[in-house]
């Protein structure tokens, strides 16, 4: 069967722009996973989860259903209890991924007679999830309290804030204190994506909500950065937990993780309390790399702004060919004119390859 031409003329059309988009398998010095804490490498970590797994004698490669049906495990409902734990919070709820997590919350907890207002930094995830609501939306300025406070005015209905605790694309860090204030002031729920702060931030891990102690309406926490697997969990109240097993489609219909995933989890959550030495080894490597850049931030994401398709490519397959495993941040996923390379750095990186890496940077521009 023939593919639509118009379909084939948006390829063309991603071609002559150099934002075609293609899957890679490159080896290098890791200067690009979300693997902050070098976990989804540990070989004790491994061997802990192995362990356990083996303790199931009747096991199952899957979950067979969905959880509403068949794909309820018992295990799936004591993780979630020390999810909410954990994390500070009252409930939660496990979701396959991030991006089902954000999709299954934003799509159904507002209605046409609400607002969403969003930081227009947000990820696409969020972006999406909110498309799928039949909600008001506006995005503000990134990070602007005065532009955050003006769409909260003109909005109706309930009022619903979407922020990241750290931002994805930039690596900059939510002012979630001031962000909460003026939330209550316009008596607005804040809904919180905590993806790269998971495992990092806290005390023990918990995200940068915790540790600032911000109260919020829900908080997104994914397991595929910092704790090195797949899933996440919506914190919340019981009645917002109650709320999405009966509204939220993502959830409903998608069939349940299988017992082995549940045991990455658990044993994720154990383990971010005594990764303390990874945690502060991750920081010292953050504080050596600005020290050389003059950059700021004390987040793990770095980036450096190479404008064009075409001219960040060809920075980032330099910086390939010297060994660093770096990929370019293209537009439309970030602003034409915006494009960069990511660098993400990590508790397992040395001394050695940061030096290298930057001067590579500042002399491969």
């Amino acid at each position: 069967m023939k593919f639509p031409k118009e379909r084939l003329d948006d390829l063309d059309k991603r071609a002559s722009n150099n934002s075609l988009r293609s899957l890679k398998q490159l080896e290098g010095i890791d200067f690009s996973s979300n693997d902050y804490l070098g976990l989804s490498k540990s070989k004790s970590f491994i061997q802990e989860i192995e362990a356990e797994w083996q303790t199931f004698q009747s096991k199952s490669i899957g979950s067979t259903g969905s959880r509403l049906l068949s794909g309820n495990e018992s295990y799936a409902v004591n993780l979630e209890t020390n999810l909410a734990h954990f994390f500070h919070g009252e409930a939660a709820l496990l979701f396959n991924n991030g991006y089902t997590a954000n999709t299954g919350l934003l799509s159904c907890i507002a209605n046409r007679e609400d607002t969403i207002v969003y930081d227009k930094y947000c990820h696409a995830s969020i972006r999406d999830g909110i498309k799928l609501s039949d909600a008001k939306s506006f995005g503000f300025t990134h990070n602007s309290f005065e532009n955050l406070s003006k769409k909260l005015a003109n909005a109706t209905g309930n009022k619903f804030v979407v922020i990241e605790s750290v931002y994805s694309m930039d690596g900059d860090i939510a002012p979630l204190k001031e962000i909460e204030s003026i939330c209550k002031t316009y008596n607005a729920y804040l809904i919180v994506d905590e993806a790269h702060s998971t495992g990092i931030y806290g005390k023990h891990g918990e995200g940068l909500c915790v540790q600032e102690e911000v109260n919020t309406f829900a908080r997104i926490h994914t397991f595929g950065k910092a704790m090195g697997m797949h899933g996440s969990c919506i914190v919340g109240s019981t009645n917002l937990i109650e709320y999405l097993i009966n509204f939220s489609r993502p959830f409903i219909y998608t069939t349940a993780m299988p017992l082995h995933s549940l045991i990455c989890i658990a044993n994720g959550i154990k383990k971010l309390p005594v990764a303390m030495e990874e945690r502060a080894q991750l920081q010292k490597n953050i504080e050596l790399y600005n020290s050389i850049m003059g950059s700021e931030g004390m987040s793990p994401i770095k980036t450096v702004v190479v404008p064009g398709n075409k001219e960040v490519k060809a920075f980032a397959d330099k910086l390939q060919k010297l060994g660093f495993l770096i990929f370019p941040i293209l537009s439309p996923t970030v602003q034409e004119g915006r494009e960069r390379i990511r660098i993400c750095l990590h508790s397992f990186n040395t001394k050695e390859e940061i030096i290298a890496l930057t001067n590579n940077l500042k002399t491969t521009q």
